[in-house]
């Protein structure tokens, strides 16, 4: 059989409980080096990245959703097997193409990517 999720639907299962983990400060940061590097490019910076979330948040739609289906899984060892959400899109807030991937272990959203969407070849 044939794995088709996931489906517009669950994916806006996932952009609903990223705003709620986000609104309710249930989130971390996987590469909290990594992340801030990315973000200092997009003009803000890590203690700032809650009130970015949550309007980059309420931009994405399903038809933003850029990862694999069925999802990837993750390798880090903080969300082991966790499955891994990737959205790219046109951003009004932030004004270029961004790419977030975040992923969920309970209730808990970690945000595993946030930056500018990069050419083919340079790294993630």
């Amino acid at each position: 059989m044939v794995m088709d999720r996931p489906s517009h639907k669950e994916i806006n299962r996932k952009i609903k409980q990223a705003r709620e983990a986000i609104s309710d400060s249930q989130f971390s940061i996987l590469n909290p080096v990594s992340v801030s590097a990315d973000v200092l490019k997009l003009g803000f910076t890590i203690e700032g990245i809650s009130n970015i979330l949550a309007n980059l948040l309420s931009e994405i739609t399903p038809v933003d959703y850029a990862g694999a289906y069925p999802p990837q899984k993750s390798y880090e060892s903080d969300i082991l097997d966790c499955e891994l959400f990737t959205f790219r899109w046109a951003s009004k807030n932030l004004g270029g193409e961004i790419y977030l991937k975040f992923a969920f272990k309970g209730q808990k959203m970690w945000v595993v990517s946030l930056h500018e969407e990069r050419k083919k070849g340079e790294s993630r």
